[in-house]
C-alpha cells in the first residue's frame, strides 16, 4: 500500500492512493483532496487508504437481458405463411402446399412444441410417421420444417437451428412418354372426340404445355402469323398465376398445331379453351377430355396430362435437340431437369443392341 501528496494544479493537494486486496487485485484511486492543508490531506488520505482496503469497490452487475419469448410452431406458423411465403409473393400453388403441409404433418405433430425445444430424434420421429408415404412427399415435409426454422432463426425468434434435417436419398423419377406412334394414335382418337380434346393433345405433346399454362392459354398469346405462342400465365384452382418458375417464355408452333389453332377461331371469349357455354376450363374437365380419348384410343384411362409435356420434351431429345433449346421451350428452370429426357426410346435401345450383332471386320497383320 502507499499513499502519495502532491500539489494540484488549481491550488490544494491530489492524492494518490495505492491499495493491494487480499486476493491480489490492486485498486488505484486519485483524486484532490477535500481538506485544504497539507498535514490535513495526509490524515485524510491515511483514512481513505483503510477504507478502500476495508470496503474495495464492487464491479457492476452487467444487465440480465430478459429471457426471449420463444413461439409454439401453432404460433409462429401464420407469420411464416403471411410475412414470409404471401409478403415474398410466392405461387399459389406453393403457398398452398406450404398450408397443407403444415395442417396435415407438421402441426399435428409439433404444433403446441416451442421452437427451441424440437429434438433431432423428433425429426426422426416424423419421418418414421410418413413411412407410407413417397420419398419425394417427406423431403417436401422436411423442406418446409427446415425453412420455417431458418425463417426463425433469421428473424431472431431462435438463436439456432434447434435441429439438423437431412433429406431422404431419392432416386430419379422414371418418366412416362408416348413414343410417336402411340402419340398419333391418341391425338387420331381425340379428333373423333372433340376438336378441343385434340387441340390439348397438339399444345401438350407438341408445345410442352402444363394443364395450367392450357386452361390459361389466352388468343392474345398466339400468333398465327409469325407461328408463335407465348406462355405468360398459368390457371392453379381457379386462380390466375405466373408459370412455374415465374417466366414467361415462347415456343414455334408445329404445322399441326398451328392448323388446328387456325381452325378454331376465337369465340368471344379470351381463353382459347372453354367448356361448353363460354365456362372456364377445370383440371377436372381436361382430365376427363383426356380419358374420353384414351378410352377411345385403347388405353389405360389415366387422364394424365403431363405424359403429354414429358413426350414434348422426348420427342425433342431423340430428333437430337440441343439440351439447352428443350430447356428452353419447356421452361425448365435448370438445365438437370432436362437431362432426366436426354435418354433414347426403346427402338433406338434396340437398336443400339442390335449393333452386337453385326460381324466386326478383323484387320489382318500388316493391313
Amino acid at each position: 500500500m502507499s499513499v502519495k501528496i502532491r500539489p494540484y494544479r488549481n491550488g490544494g493537494w491530489e492524492v494518490d492512493i495505492v491499495v493491494k486486496l487480499p486476493n491480489g487485485e490492486v485498486i488505484r484511486e486519485r483524486k484532490k483532496s477535500p481538506v485544504t492543508s497539507k498535514t490535513g490531506t495526509q490524515r485524510w488520505a491515511q483514512e481513505r487508504e483503510m477504507y478502500l482496503l476495508l470496503h474495495p469497490p464492487q464491479e457492476p452487475k452487467p444487465e440480465e437481458q430478459p429471457k426471449k419469448e420463444v413461439p409454439t410452431l401453432a404460433d409462429f406458423a401464420p407469420r411464416f405463411i403471411e410475412r414470409y411465403a404471401k409478403a415474398n409473393r410466392q405461387k399459389s400453388s406453393s403457398i398452398y402446399a406450404k398450408e397443407s403441409i403444415l395442417r396435415h404433418h407438421l402441426l399435428p405433430w409439433f404444433g403446441t412444441r416451442k421452437l427451441d425445444q424440437l429434438q433431432e430424434e423428433d425429426v426422426q420421429n416424423l419421418k418414421a410417421s410418413l413411412k407410407e408415404h413417397a420419398p419425394k412427399t417427406v423431403n417436401n415435409v422436411l423442406t418446409v420444417l427446415s425453412k420455417l426454422l431458418r425463417v426463425a432463426v433469421k428473424w431472431q425468434v431462435l438463436d439456432r437451428m434447434p435441429v439438423t434435417i437431412e433429406l431422404l436419398k431419392v432416386a430419379p423419377p422414371t418418366l412416362e412418354f408416348y413414343d410417336d406412334e402411340v402419340y398419333e394414335q391418341l391425338f387420331a382418337a381425340a379428333e373423333q372426340t372433340d376438336a378441343r380434346t385434340a387441340l390439348v393433345i397438339r399444345l401438350g405433346g407438341d408445345a410442352g404445355l402444363r394443364i395450367g399454362e392450357i386452361i390459361a392459354l389466352e388468343w392474345a398469346d398466339v400468333d398465327l402469323r409469325r407461328g408463335l405462342l407465348t406462355v405468360r400465365r398459368a390457371d392453379w384452382r381457379g386462380e390466375v398465376d405466373t408459370p412455374k418458375g415465374n417466366r414467361s417464355r415462347q415456343i414455334p408452333l408445329t404445322a399441326k398445331l398451328a392448323s388446328l389453332l387456325s381452325a378454331r377461331s376465337p369465340q368471344g371469349e379470351p381463353c382459347v379453351l372453354t367448356q361448353d357455354g363460354g365456362h372456364r376450363l377445370t383440371y377436372k374437365v381436361v382430365r376427363n377430355w383426356i380419358k374420353a380419348a384414351q378410352h377411345r384410343a385403347g388405353m389405360p384411362e389415366t387422364g394424365k396430362l403431363h405424359v403429354l409435356r414429358h413426350t414434348f420434351c422426348s420427342r425433342l431429345s431423340s430428333r437430337s435437340a440441343p439440351a439447352k433449346a428443350i430447356q428452353e421451350l419447356a421452361g425448365h428452370t435448370t438445365l438437370a431437369v432436362t437431362q432426366r429426357y436426354m435418354h433414347l426410346s426403346p427402338a433406338e435401345r434396340e437398336g443400339a443392341i442390335r449393333l452386337l450383332d453385326q460381324p466386326v471386320g478383323v484387320k489382318k497383320l500388316g493391313d
